[in-house]
């Protein structure tokens, strides 16, 4: 990636915020199991009423009881603040369920209500709520019992069940409330250490994409300034030097030193560069046939530029073009340098559905056995670069001697589907 600031990942809402939403949707799936069972029970409650103030009092107590399921199951964020803050709603919303308990019979799916209370009452205030809830929620539950049951030993097994739910209810509600909490600190813990390893792959990224540009660019450009420079130094200093042989190595220092600064520049414009900008497709054809010129001029080996198969090759978006180009004008520099080659053959083109260019001397190839972890030892680091650019396209590439008798043959295969995807994005 060209910028460690692409790399950043997208800032997580707080642990708090995850955990609150989750009370939340537990909350409001116990409202809605309330409001079922009211629905359900509420005509038993108002048949076994009694005429007058009690078919009132028990019609109040449905009307408030549902209103207020209502109303938290549909608006928790605005009113369920008020339920955390203030304990004794809860309570008052007991003590009316009662009423419709009362009127109804523990017998009713009413009954399944009051066991509600401690659960909500452990995921709203923990465990010293769900502890105070299923305490008052079982003794209303047992007075209930005691005074509409009179059925002896049936009548008591019959009475500690629902108590006992409340209690197991009210731990359940705690527990999940607890576990909610573990869990949103442990999320918190953990994107704290993706943000951390986002952070150091984009530097690492960004450190080996300065290193390859660097490589690439400016260090080869100083290499030969210094040799020109180690050049003209011994001209200069021999009995008789030749004043046209001087002119023209100073002439060849300041060119190099020159190319040395335009090179720097565009490795800091590229730095600088807003990628958002739309960027107009690269002739990668007209580049290479430029630096396979250049090439030849200045090192007076041939070396030929053409298409692949006769096919014309289309433009090519402006990341993929800079990795391309790279690869070639290391893999012609390597050829200068290393393969004591006579000729090299250059080749670009459309391959089915891949975008293929191949780079083959004759010269003396590679020494067998080498692998970039020898070559990065030695402090050989072009080989190195090639296989990072095309990794970072998307690309394949290989190195060899391939289908030829000998020399060294570059070889790099890009899916043209690859094409509309930003490389950048690869070296996160």
């Amino acid at each position: 990636m060209s910028g460690a600031s692409r790399a950043e990942a997208p800032v997580p809402e707080p642990s708090e915020k995850i955990q609150i939403r989750a009370l939340q949707a537990m909350c409001r799936q116990v409202f809605g199991f309330r409001l079922a069972m009211i629905v359900v029970a509420a005509p038993a409650a108002l048949l076994n009423a009694a005429p007058g103030l009690g078919v009132r009092l028990v019609g109040a107590a449905v009307v408030v009881t549902f209103m207020v399921s209502y109303v938290l199951f549909r608006d928790w964020e605005r009113f369920g603040p008020l339920l955390l803050r203030h304990p004794s709603l809860l309570a008052a919303d007991t003590l009316f369920g009662s009423l419709l308990l009362i009127s109804a019979g523990p017998d009713t799916t009413l009954a399944y209500v009051s066991v509600c209370t401690p659960l909500l009452a452990g995921l709203v205030y923990g465990w010293r709520g769900a502890a105070c809830f299923a305490s008052l929620q079982s003794l209303i539950l047992l007075l209930v019992h005691a005074t509409l049951k009179s059925d002896g030993r049936t009548a008591v097994a019959e009475s500690l069940l629902l108590p006992g739910l409340c209690v197991i209810a009210g731990a359940m509600g705690s527990t999940l409330r607890n576990l909610m909490l573990r869990f949103g600190a442990a999320t918190q813990a953990l994107t704290a250490v993706q943000a951390r390893l986002a952070a150091t792959e984009a530097v690492h990224a960004e450190r080996a994409r300065l290193a390859r540009e660097m490589h690439d660019s400016v260090a080869k450009t100083l290499f030969g300034v210094a040799l020109a420079a180690d050049g003209l130094a011994t001209t200069a200093s021999a009995d008789a030097p030749d004043p046209a042989r001087v002119r023209q190595q100073a002439e060849l220092v300041a060119r190099s030193a020159r190319r040395a600064a335009a090179e720097s520049r565009e490795l800091l414009e590229d730095l600088r560069r807003d990628e958002t900008a739309a960027a107009r497709p690269a002739d990668l054809w007209t580049e290479l046939s430029a630096r396979t010129a250049d090439f030849t001029s200045r090192t007076g080996i041939p070396a030929s530029c053409r298409p692949l198969n006769g096919i014309p090759v289309p433009p090519v978006p402006p990341p993929f073009a800079r990795h391309l180009l790279a690869i070639a004008t290391e893999a012609l520099e390597n050829t200068h340098r290393h393969a004591s080659a006579t000729r090299v053959d250059l080749t670009v083109g459309i391959d089915g559905d891949l975008l293929r260019l191949a780079i083959h001397d004759d010269g003396s190839g590679l020494p067998p056995g080498t692998t970039l972890e020898q070559l990065r030892r030695s402090g050989h680091f072009g080989l190195l670069g090639m296989v990072e650019r095309a990794a970072s396209a998307g690309a394949r590439i290989r190195v060899g001697r391939g289908e030829h008798e000998r020399g060294t043959e570059v070889r790099v295969e890009l899916p043209l589907r690859a094409l509309t995807v930003d490389p950048s994005s690869r070296e996160t």
